[in-house]
């Protein structure tokens, strides 16, 4: 305005025009910017506005301040926690948690001024943060702490007085109702619990307000990072209705309340839910839960007059759905002057499944190792048995009265020699003699000798898939695994019924999970054996495979049929399910992986094997047995068929005659495992002067007594014990020939 009347005042008519159009367009430019700080201001309370709303309900703390650090919104949860005053800044605020809050405000601020939002982690002296800044247009800033009990996942109660405490007992974070019980903030859980250790589930004295001790019902978890959150219920100490009932039934862990002879007087649903107790249902506590290891009744009777109430049990539910196991640990309260308890169960399933485990590996290689012990010894006594029915057989005819009797020995010796493979199988040790097998030709040659199993009463189907691949495995084990289930199924049927064998070429795209076994993915030939049965209980599904448990009678099972089923399987690479219902029947099914190369070269190689070998052989034999019977049958054996054979004890001894160099030797026959040097120890050593000498390895072990890892010995053989005098003769002459 001034501009204009300036610009009239001019005598010159042209300066007078020029100074008036200068002075609109200086108005019309004042003009633009009054009208573009009137949008910008618009456009600021706008932007305010939304990120206001947005961070409003954020459990996180959320600040909107400007790039001088004013703040200009606090969100509730940040009023909650810091209480801020009008004219505070952002540094002066964050003060209360952070040490340097003036360094931690500038440096994050300048981080920020490339656009990109920004976050840091930062631990405090009382818990830890990170710390979210996102420049806004405008020159506004975006705050937000998110506390790291909040970040991983631990949940606020505001019904319970809530903790979240670190290493230590050092406390992270105090919820309202925390802080009014503790009379404000801690900073260690020891300054407020005045009997620590702190018990999960126990009741502790918490020392508050300066007042006297009063009783707690603690409840803990771990949050991850060594953290735990605390909820805490008072109980009010022997008075009408103090069984913390005014969090009795919201408290988040089971809780029952009973008498001291057992009986339910009050359940919250949590522990409802767990015992699937119902809400009109007079109920006891024995009726439960069971595996105590003495009457229920006594141990609560104990607890109520004070005595080991402070100790945890764990005990089995009976439910009927589902096995599960409780952590109880029983608390003393008392009711106008009489004693009842507060029971708190916690969910002990998975620490007893992962126990369970571990005693049952411990179990199995117990057995495994008594097995293998016992599988030597039989071994070598039946191998000397059976070879000197051999011998004694070779002088009698058929027509000789004692033959009838040397047949019956070595068919006994034969059966006895069956159940030490048995013992071997469960715990896979037996020796394997793998080959290309299609199932359906093997199911197809046991089906008489199945059919004769079954009896009368039971029928037998078979149904196979007609594009079954074949699998690698040994074709006479997998015979006994398909005997024992057929025959397990009968027993199943005492009224007889239906037994359904069926085959099925399976893809897997994803792996499998079930029974705490994974089947990874790829193609498996899978087998089901299934039944009319019984069935099997469900508290008896899981011990099934369990070498010696039998649900029959005394004397009609051995309880190693499934167990070598087990280890049969296993061995071969594949995996075995059980599905029972009871009353309706069983079914087995078998993973086997699929083996896509052809059957060809290893039906060869049996083909050779059975060929015709002469009466008569030829050559020296070292013959290194530390048992001295079956040393003898040996000796004999090898000798009737022409062998020269040279004896030794040991391994030592054996060495000490290969040092005359004199001495020809065409092969080693030498047991695995002696006392002293072991046989493919004392065979390596003499292989350094005499490496031409094949050798044929036995042993009452399988095979891997070798050692897994080990370098295998060329030109060598294994013959597991026991053998028959055929067998040895036979392996020999071809190592020789």
């Amino acid at each position: 305005m001034a501009a204009t009347l300036l610009a009239l005042l001019l005598p010159d008519p042209g300066l007078r025009i020029a100074a008036l159009s200068s002075a609109g367009a200086l108005g019309a430019m004042g003009l633009g910017w009054a009208v573009i700080a009137i949008v910008q201001a618009s456009r600021r309370r706008g932007l305010r506005a939304l990120a206001v709303a947005i961070m409003e309900n954020d459990p996180g703390y959320c600040f909107f301040a400007d790039e001088s650090g004013r703040l200009l919104h606090v969100n509730r949860a940040a009023q909650d926690r810091f209480a801020p005053g009008s004219s505070q800044t952002l540094s002066e605020l964050l003060r209360a948690i952070f040490a340097n809050a003036e360094g931690v405000v500038f440096r994050l601020q300048q981080k920020s001024l490339a656009g990109e939002p920004v976050f840091e982690d930062i631990t405090s002296h009382a818990e830890g943060f990170r710390v979210h800044v996102r420049r806004l247009p405008h020159g506004l800033l975006l705050w937000r702490l998110e506390p790291e009990a909040i970040r991983r996942g631990a949940t606020r109660r505001s019904d319970h007085p809530t903790l979240t405490t670190g290493r230590n007992g050092a406390i992270l974070y105090m919820n309202a109702d925390a802080r009014a019980l503790l009379g404000g903030r801690v900073r260690n859980l020891s300054e407020v619990i005045t009997d620590m250790p702190l018990r999960p589930g126990g009741v502790h004295l918490l020392a508050a307000d300066g007042g006297a001790p009063r009783r707690v019902l603690v409840h803990a978890s771990d949050i991850g990072a060594g953290r735990q959150e605390i909820v805490l219920s008072r109980i009010e100490a022997d008075g009408p209705d103090n069984g913390a009932e005014g969090g009795f039934d919201t408290l988040p862990v089971p809780l029952v309340k009973v008498s001291s002879d057992g009986t339910v007087l009050r359940a919250n649903p949590q522990a409802r839910r767990l015992l699937d107790l119902a809400e009109d249902k007079d109920a006891n506590l024995a009726d439960y839960m069971e595996g105590l290891g003495r009457a229920l009744h006594s141990w609560l009777e104990d607890a109520a007059e004070g005595r080991g109430q402070h100790k945890s049990e764990f005990l089995r539910l009976t439910r009927p759905d589902r096995e599960v196991f409780v952590q109880v640990t029983l608390n003393r309260i008392v009711e106008d002057g009489t004693p009842a308890l507060i029971a708190v169960l916690n969910d002990a399933t998975e620490l007893k499944t992962l126990e369970a485990q571990f005693v049952q590996s411990q179990k199995m290689q117990a057995i495994g190792q008594l097995a293998g012990g016992v599988a030597h010894d039989f071994n070598n006594l039946l191998t000397a048995i059976s070879g000197h029915c051999d011998l004694l057989l070779l002088r009698h005819d058929q027509g000789d009265p004692d033959y009838g009797d040397l047949v019956q020995i070595n068919q006994n010796a034969n059966r006895a020699a069956a159940l030490v493979g048995q013992l071997l199988a469960f715990s896979r040790k037996q020796t394997m003699r793998p080959e290309i097998l299609d199932l359906r030709d093997t199911l197809s040659d046991l089906t008489h000798l199945l059919n004769r199993l079954v009896g009368e009463k039971v029928r037998l189907t078979l149904r196979h898939d007609p594009i079954l691949p074949p699998v690698r495995g040994d074709r006479r084990q997998l015979e006994q695994v398909m005997m024992n289930l057929v025959v397990n199924a009968r027993d199943a049927m005492p009224e007889g019924g239906e037994i359904v064998i069926e085959t099925e070429r399976r893809v897997l795209r994803e792996r499998l999970a079930r029974d705490r076994a994974v089947v990874p993915p790829g193609t498996y030939v899978c087998v089901r054996v299934s039944d009319e049965g019984i069935g099997i209980p469900p508290d008896k599904l899981q011990k099934v495979f369990e070498p010696f448990f039998t649900t029959k009678n005394t004397g009609e099972g051995t309880g190693l049929g499934l167990s070598t089923v087990y280890g049969i399987v296993k061995q071969s690479g594949g995996y075995v399910f059980v599905d029972s219902v009871l009353g309706q029947g069983t079914c087995f099914t078998l993973f086997f992986p699929a083996h896509e190369k052809q059957a060809s070269a290893e039906v060869a190689v049996r083909q050779e094997q059975a060929r015709k070998l002469p009466e008569k052989g030829s050559g020296v034999v070292l013959l290194v047995e530390d048992e001295a019977p079956v040393r003898a049958f040996a000796a004999r054996a090898l000798r009737l068929r022409g062998y020269t054979v040279i004896e030794a004890e040991t391994a030592e001894e054996a060495l000490a005659m290969l040092d005359d160099d004199g001495m020809a030797v065409d092969v080693f026959v030498t047991d695995v495992v002696m006392p002293g040097m072991d046989g493919p120890t004392w065979v390596r050593k003499a292989r350094l002067t005499r490496p031409d000498v094949r050798v044929v390895f036995v042993s009452g072990y399988a095979e891997d007594a070798f050692g897994e890892g080990r370098e295998a010995i060329p030109n060598s053989v294994f013959l597991p014990k026991p053998f028959s005098l055929s067998e040895l003769t036979e392996t020999v002459h071809s190592q020789l020939n």
